[in-house]
């Protein structure tokens, strides 16, 4: 893990490295793999890994894992998971993510004991179980090709906030950095706000001004773009920030540049809806004392932190 830290160390000061990585895929920015890059500086700290290093299951065996490629090294977390569990770990990159992720197993791989204890595949075959994220599409492909051995797979999910109309222009501010963030890429962004009735949008929309600029780049533009033509044809009802178009749906799911808010009479409501929903939802963000999560913080994750509340290692000590 030494290597891996200081690996992540060196890289986000790696111009050269962020800008190969921009140009192969433009929604890692150099900015937003930074931001990823010091998150698993802090979460590969001598603190965080003496409290997660789990015991080693008692039989080796082949996992292999289909990463995601939506945000930078997202699919790090089920890798190392494999290896601190002594298992052999299978990996079948996204074409999305492969440049970090190729320099995360290389520096793994330097500092276990058992060479090569991470290999990379296109194809997984030969593997006891299975760790695969993907699409609600895919999803359903990997249920049935993977039906015979153990298998997590995870399908879409997205974050949601519960506001109360007291929030601080701070804790909005905050709000803004849990949808930005990867430019809404990631299953943690929050898509769908729960709003008081007769809530009052001009707080908020001030308080996101500062994140106007992802409007200059090309591929959030496009989406921007699309999907204010497609509200507009159909007579949609929606507010235009100019950057972000806030539309009242039930839906949860948001396409990307868009955030959906539903009105709640009360927060004993949105709480059913909410647990309703929660294969859906990873997280819930806010101030009511039921949120997962503070605002500002829903991409900020941990060792500890598991993906759709599973517990990826007490998986892996079962099979």
């Amino acid at each position: 893990m030494v290597h891996l830290r200081a690996l992540m160390e060196q890289l986000e000061s790696d111009t050269e490295f962020l800008n190969l990585v921009a140009l192969e895929n433009p929604w890692f920015t150099p900015e937003n793999v930074r931001f990823c890059l010091r998150n698993w500086i802090q979460s590969l700290a001598d603190d965080q890994l003496s409290n997660w290093i789990p015991e080693p299951a008692s039989a080796v065996k082949r996992v292999g894992v289909v990463c995601a490629g939506n945000i930078p090294l997202v699919g790090l977390h089920d890798v190392l998971s494999i290896v601190a569990t002594g298992h052999q770990a299978v990996v079948k990159l996204s074409h999305s993510d492969k440049r970090t992720m190729r320099r995360a197993i290389q520096a793994l791989n330097e500092s276990l004991d058992k060479p090569q204890q991470i290999e990379e595949t296109e194809k997984l075959e030969h593997v006891d179980a299975v760790i695969a994220t993907g699409s609600n599409n895919s999803s359903r492909y990997f249920e049935y090709y993977f039906k015979n051995i153990p298998h997590v797979i995870r399908k879409n999910r997205t974050g949601v906030a519960v506001l109360t109309g007291e929030e601080s222009p701070e804790q909005l501010h905050f709000l803004a950095k849990d949808i930005f963030t990867y430019f809404g890429l990631g299953c943690r962004n929050v898509t769908k706000l729960f709003l008081p009735q007769g809530y009052d949008f001009e707080p908020i929309v001030t308080a996101f001004e500062p994140y106007y600029e992802v409007i200059h780049h090309h591929k959030y533009a496009n989406n921007y773009t699309y999907h204010k033509a497609i509200f507009l044809m159909n007579l949609d009802k929606h507010l235009d920030s100019g950057f972000l178009l806030f539309k009242e749906d039930q839906g949860i799911h948001a396409p990307l540049s868009c955030v959906f808010f539903e009105y709640y009479d009360t927060l004993d409501l949105v709480q059913k809806k909410i647990n309703d929903l929660e294969d859906e939802i990873q997280v819930v963000v806010g101030h009511v004392p039921w949120a997962s999560l503070p605002f500002g913080v829903a991409q900020e994750t941990r060792l500890m932190d598991y993906a759709d509340n599973l517990n990826t290692i007490e998986f892996l000590q079962s099979i």
